[in-house]
């Protein structure tokens, strides 16, 4: 059958104005957002619990007493992450940036793992508390971190823009303490924090000094594909296409996690800037046991998605970010040798690929054609029309219109449709 509308919301209707509607119940992926409650876990070592006087510290924030082999034991349900009369020195007196420090959103069965602590080492002092302890870390998405100007934490969602961390501007001294608590920046401008999967990425002038900073904050999300869970137990490739941002990264690790440990499958991961699988030379758990070459030179991204497929045996292979002709062109050739592929790439909607020159193969291409005038006149067209040229590399595209709401494409209906001037039907 056709893929569904999918998303996290109740009743709401999925409208654009070249797509048909439909209206569907919300899926049991999700609990009640009343009961999304902040558990603080610290782990440590030694005689000190770094917990202690923490909830002090922190105000309003729950603190959960975890165990390897328990359920966690949450204080206050429902009270929200708030900051009360802290000081910065509360925290780091009580909690060395040693400590694991993660904060678990328990949101039905969806879990968020951040690893924000191992982040706060890049930013500058005076302001790893106010990050560590913010209302909205949840939705920290980045920090930005430029020479001459004001540090600024940047949250999903913000439409009013982000938020003025300090008075003072970053100066030299800032960026080059950030350099020195990073691996080696690659040839993409990007590194990491090892054994984490947040992303640094660098602004560099003229001289090729380093002038500003993105720190991107990732986070490992269990749970998140579990409405999508029938489209990925079936063999066919799957993109996703959506805006920088959105989160498809963070669902394609979900996605190696649940066909490698739980439909055993022999996955190998693409890892170009080591965003999929985490800093290091030791994949993140996040990804289970799925498998992960890196890529030494972002241009030879599809030279790798071929030796994974020569060399290793996968029975899928997935890849982020597909923006060259050559990584297009590798797809349809690893599609042909029966591997099922997993993917995404940067878009709107489906017809952004349609129109992309560089990525149009990638749902079977467009060509001009030219009818008969019998066919033509059955057809109440002219006699040059545009159509599908070849079967789609991926028969399955996933616009990632939000975070919370997907919609899914069967591609060879869709692209038809599109290109006969009809609306397509998404369900």
């Amino acid at each position: 059958g056709l893929p569904r509308v999918l998303g996290w919301f109740c009743g709401a209707p999925v409208c654009h104005s070249l797509y048909s509607c439909v209206r569907v119940p919300c899926r049991a992926v999700r609990g009640p957002v009343a009961a999304r409650t902040p558990v603080v876990r610290a782990g440590h070592s030694g005689e000190h619990d770094p917990t202690e006087g923490l909830a002090e510290s922190l105000g309003s924030v729950d603190v959960g007493c975890c165990d390897d082999g328990g359920d966690c034991d949450e204080r206050g349900a429902g009270s929200e992450f708030q900051v009360r009369a802290f000081q910065p020195s509360d925290l780091f007196s009580r909690v060395r940036l040693t400590h694991t420090l993660d904060i678990v959103f328990q949101d039905g069965s969806v879990i968020v793992r951040d690893d924000l602590d191992s982040l706060l080492c890049v930013l500058p002092e005076n302001i790893r508390g106010q990050v560590a302890c913010h209302p909205q870390r949840s939705e920290l998405l980045e920090v930005v971190l430029d020479l001459g100007r004001r540090p600024e934490a940047r949250f999903l969602g913000g439409k009013n823009g982000g938020e003025f961390l300090r008075e003072e501007v970053i100066t030299h001294e800032d960026l080059e303490h950030a350099a020195r608590a990073l691996g080696d920046f690659g040839g993409d401008n990007r590194a990491g924090v090892e054994g984490t999967l947040h992303r640094i990425s660098a602004i560099r002038n003229r001289r090729g000094a380093i002038v500003g900073l993105t720190c991107r904050v990732g986070r490992a999300v269990t749970g998140h594909v579990d409405m999508i869970r029938d489209i990925v137990d079936s063999p066919n490739s799957i993109l996703f296409l959506g805006r920088p941002g959105v989160g498809k990264t963070t669902v394609i690790r979900e996605m190696a996690r649940v066909l490698s440990d739980e439909l055993h499958k022999r996955v190998v991961i693409i890892d170009t800037s080591n965003e999929i699988g985490g800093d290091g030379d030791v994949p993140h758990p996040a990804i289970g046991g799925a498998r992960r070459m890196q890529v030494p030179d972002p241009s030879q991204q599809h030279r790798v998605m071929i030796e994974a497929v020569e060399n290793h045996m996968p029975e899928i292979v997935i890849v982020d970010e597909i923006g060259t002709e050559a990584e297009a062109l590798a797809c349809r050739t690893i599609a042909e040798r029966g591997v099922q592929l997993i993917g995404t790439a940067h878009g709107q909607v489906l017809e952004n690929l349609m129109k992309n020159p560089t990525l149009s193969d990638l749902v079977g291409g467009i060509c001009s054609v030219t009818l008969g005038d019998e066919e033509a006149r059955s057809r109440g067209t002219q006699k040059s029309v545009l159509e599908r040229k070849a079967p789609p590399t991926f028969p399955l595209v996933i616009e990632m219109r939000e975070r919370a709401m997907w919609v899914a494409h069967w591609v060879e209906d869709s692209v038809d449709c599109l290109l006969n001037g009809k609306v397509p039907v998404v369900q």
